[in-house]
This record gives C-alpha cells, sequence and structure tokens, in this order.
C-alpha cells in the first residue's frame, strides 16, 4: 500500500446544541469579525439570526452574504469577496449546506491567494492557507463542512470547476442537528443520497484504504438505517443526529479515497442545467455502479451487507446486483425521481456532458476507466 495523507478540520463538534459550543471555540481563537456566508432561505426562517445571538453573546460582530445560489457561482464568490474586503472582517463562517460552504471556501481562499477563483480549478493549486473559516452545517449530505472539495459554477463556461486543495479544509466543523430538522422532506432525501454516494464512492474507489473503509461502512449502516426515518419525520431528533454522522463520516471517507464517475457526471447534470447535485447523484448512482460491477462486484456485495442485506450465500456478482437493486429502492421509497429525462436531461446533450464529465473524472478514482461513448452510455441508461 502507498503512503497515505489523511485530511479533515481539526476540531469539529457534533451533536444537539453543538453550536453553542462552536461561538466560544471560535471566541478563544481570538476573531474579531466574520463574514457569514448563507443564503436568503436560511436568512429569511431566522437561523442565521440564531447564529448572529451566539457569535455577539461571545464579542464577535458579524455581516451577512446570503446571495449564494443552490449551485454557488464564481459571481457568488467575488460578490462575497467584495463585502468581505469592504467590512474588513478577518474570517469566514459557512452556515447552511453544500452551498454557502462551497462559495465561502471559494471567498476564503482567494481572499489570502488573490486571483478568481478559477485559478485554482484543480488539485492542491494554491500557495497559502485560506483565510480561516468555521464550517457550521444545517444539512446531512454533502460533508463539504469538513472537506477539501470545493464545487463552484463558471456560468460562462456552464461546468461546475472542481477544486481539491488542502488549503480549503476549514479549521472548525460543527454539525449540530437542531439546525436540520426543518429541512424539507426534498432536500432530506437528496443530501441522504448525496452522502450515501459519498460513502459507496469512497468504498469502490482505488484509493481506498481499511481507514476511509471504515468510516464508509458505517456511513452506509447509518444511512441506511435513518434516511427514510428522516425524510419521514423532519422533527425525529433521533433520525437527524445519526444522519449527521453518516454524512460526516461518509466525508471522511471520499476527503481521502476521492469519488468517482456519479459525481463527475453529477457535476455536469447541475452545471449545464442547474440541477440540485444530490438528486444527480442518486438516479446515477445505480448506474455507475452497474457499470462498475466488472471489477468491484466484491466491494458492491459488501455494501449490500452493509445496507442490512443477508448476503453470506450470494456470490459476488449476485450480492452486488442487490446492493444496486437496494438503492434503486431506497431512492424510490424517499421520493427521488426515476431518472435524469424527468429533470430535463436531454439526449443531445450528452456528447458534451461525457466530454466534460472525464475531463472532470481525471482528479477522481473511479474502479475501472471509462471512454467517452461507455459515459454516453450511462447517462443514456440514466434517463
Amino acid at each position: 500500500m502507498a503512503g497515505f495523507k489523511f485530511f479533515m478540520p481539526s476540531v469539529n463538534l457534533m451533536g444537539p446544541n453543538c453550536l453553542e459550543e462552536a461561538g466560544r471555540e471560535t471566541k478563544a481563537l481570538g476573531f474579531k469579525k466574520a463574514i457569514i456566508v448563507t443564503d436568503k432561505v436560511l436568512n429569511k426562517i431566522g437561523l442565521v439570526k440564531k447564529l448572529e445571538d451566539v457569535l455577539t453573546e461571545n464579542g464577535i460582530s458579524s455581516v451577512v452574504y446570503d446571495g449564494t445560489q443552490p449551485n454557488p457561482t464564481v459571481t457568488n464568490v467575488n460578490d462575497g469577496l467584495k463585502l468581505l474586503k469592504k467590512e474588513e472582517c478577518d474570517f469566514v463562517i459557512s452556515f447552511g449546506g453544500g452551498s454557502p460552504h462551497d462559495c465561502a471556501k471559494g471567498i476564503a481562499l482567494v481572499a489570502a491567494n488573490g486571483g478568481r477563483i478559477n485559478d485554482y480549478e484543480g488539485v492542491d493549486i494554491s500557495e497559502k492557507p485560506q483565510l480561516p473559516l468555521v464550517a457550521i452545517n444545517t444539512t446531512a449530505g454533502t460533508a463539504s463542512e469538513m472537506t477539501r472539495f470545493c464545487i463552484i459554477t463558471d456560468e460562462v463556461r456552464h461546468i461546475k470547476m472542481a477544486i481539491v486543495d488542502k488549503h480549503t479544509t476549514p479549521i472548525l466543523s460543527v454539525n449540530d442537528p437542531l439546525l436540520m430538522l426543518d429541512m424539507p422532506k426534498s432536500l432530506t432525501a437528496a443530501t441522504g443520497m448525496d452522502a450515501l454516494t459519498h460513502a459507496i464512492e469512497a468504498y469502490v474507489s482505488t484509493s481506498a484504504t481499511p481507514v476511509t473503509d471504515a468510516c464508509a461502512q458505517k456511513a452506509i449502516e447509518l444511512i441506511s438505517n435513518n434516511l427514510r426515518s428522516a425524510v419521514e419525520n423532519g422533527k425525529d431528533e433521533k433520525a437527524r443526529d445519526m444522519m449527521a454522522y453518516a454524512e460526516f463520516l461518509a466525508g471522511m471517507a471520499f476527503n481521502n479515497a476521492s469519488l468517482g464517475y456519479v459525481h463527475a457526471m453529477a457535476h455536469q447534470l447541475g452545471g449545464f442545467y442547474d440541477l440540485p447535485h444530490g438528486v444527480c447523484n442518486a438516479i446515477l448512482l445505480p448506474h455507475v455502479q452497474e457499470y462498475n460491477l466488472s471489477v468491484a462486484a466484491g466491494r458492491l456485495k459488501d455494501v449490500a451487507g452493509f445496507m442490512g442485506i443477508d448476503v453470506s450465500e450470494m456470490t459476488d456478482e449476485e450480492g452486488a446486483n442487490t446492493a444496486i437493486e437496494a438503492i434503486k429502492k431506497l431512492s424510490k421509497e424517499i421520493g427521488i425521481p426515476s431518472g435524469i429525462k424527468e429533470l430535463g436531461a436531454k439526449k443531445e446533450d450528452f456528447d458534451i456532458l461525457a466530454e466534460n464529465a472525464l475531463k472532470d473524472a481525471c482528479g477522481l478514482t473511479n474502479p475501472i476507466q471509462a471512454s467517452h461513448n461507455e459515459i454516453v452510455a450511462i447517462f443514456i441508461s440514466s434517463l
């Protein structure tokens, strides 16, 4: 086995009411003024005010940038950066799901390194650590609050840029399940399937290790046991807490074992059609695993076992097919659309989407390498 690096924030707070502890931790770091990067919905429903009150109690002033779009853009990063400089903020807080976290990473990275966010597309391009970032999560899916991944949409090229950089890792992550109780069913379902995709892609990754395997396995178990309950009853505090742990564990797995073609393809659907990332992942996940089956059947059989299925009498191929069917069943039960056609994807666009997906996949670790035509075929099977 080659040498292994493991990336994650140095401090991670989990559990009910840990937002209060986050205020004290941030105060201890000596910061004075934050730019809170969030979205208009979280600001409107009062969750951002709750954060502002915690900061005030700890002697920290703040200004809010709530312009983050569901697929954060270069323009969002630029606008947030202007506000940060105008208000002379000395650190950044991301508050929300993956969109605010990624937007905040873009802002913090450019604030410290200069240039444009486009300059950092790729792996470890930056030279300096980003402006300090505290990431407070309100969804259970992306794990962006604790990863080195930052996905920003380039509106000019209509693609999602993948920025994978050790310098985008937050210094503090916060997962308070009480902030997640009001998530609507559709968002709970989409983010939960995003987390499942992270765990499965990390488990079948060519860069998987015993450490990432352990994280992926527990994440898959927790999601299988709790996602349905979290979708059906958003006020179920235990299910929300377990889903927060699950998405964090899945983040630990893929942050270090990387991802595969599900994400490479989902990024193109999201960037081209402005679609929700978790839904794209959920639809593509079983189809990509069908493609992976020829080289990863044993690993996919393990996934079926992690999902609570008795695979002891199955061959690897039988177990792998069982896992794929279990993924489809879970998606259907929580209301995920059955195909990308329902999202507006068009067959005539698949050539350019496949071309961009293969470029995106250069930094990923899918267990089998696909050709352009094979990626097109997977898109077609996902219709």
